[in-house]
């Protein structure tokens, strides 16, 4: 399923927040140990939206699904300067689920990568939360280390990304 994504616009970051505290919600009620109830402020989600980093999708009942890009991530993968596309806040409303919309986001997120000359794509998710590494590595992204932040410790994922032509060879 191709998806194509919208640039968030200020208007768009109370609902980026509410999905994320949803999330946050369904997570905590079932154990899952990923994002901490309030562990993204409002204010931050504003500063990222205004620095183009958010990417939204939309469906008939609103805010769908959202996928935040960089070029650099120097809090998780420290002073690795290997050309790289980089995702965070990949985040899908509960009532999609399931239907590829997470997969779809990703695909679109290593197109852009490759089409800006990144070499690698490249996320993370806690390290005491197996399904969605899992989940990870069915996308095609192999663990290649860990950062420890003191509070938890966040498993690195990285898969290389092909250019288009050579995809297939």
């Amino acid at each position: 399923m191709p998806v194509i994504p919208a640039p968030a616009r200020p208007a768009d970051v109370d609902d980026i927040h509410a999905l994320r505290r949803a999330l946050e919600d369904w997570m905590a009620e079932r154990g899952v140990d990923q994002w901490p109830r309030g562990s993204l402020p409002r204010e931050r989600v504003a500063a990222q939206v205004d620095a183009g980093e958010w990417w939204v999708v939309r469906d008939e009942r609103g805010l769908a699904a959202t996928i935040r890009l960089l070029w650099s991530d120097p809090d998780f993968w420290g002073g690795d300067d290997s050309p790289a596309v980089y995702v965070h806040g990949l985040m899908v409303a509960r009532r999609r689920a399931g239907d590829g919309l997470g997969g779809a986001l990703l695909d679109w997120a290593a197109a852009r990568g490759r089409d800006a000359g990144a070499g690698l794509f490249r996320l993370d998710c806690r390290a005491s939360n197996p399904a969605l590494r899992r989940y990870y590595e069915s996308q095609g992204f192999t663990a290649v280390g860990e950062r420890d932040f003191g509070t938890h410790r966040n498993t690195l994922l990285q898969q290389p990304l092909l250019a288009a032509e050579r995809a297939g060879s």
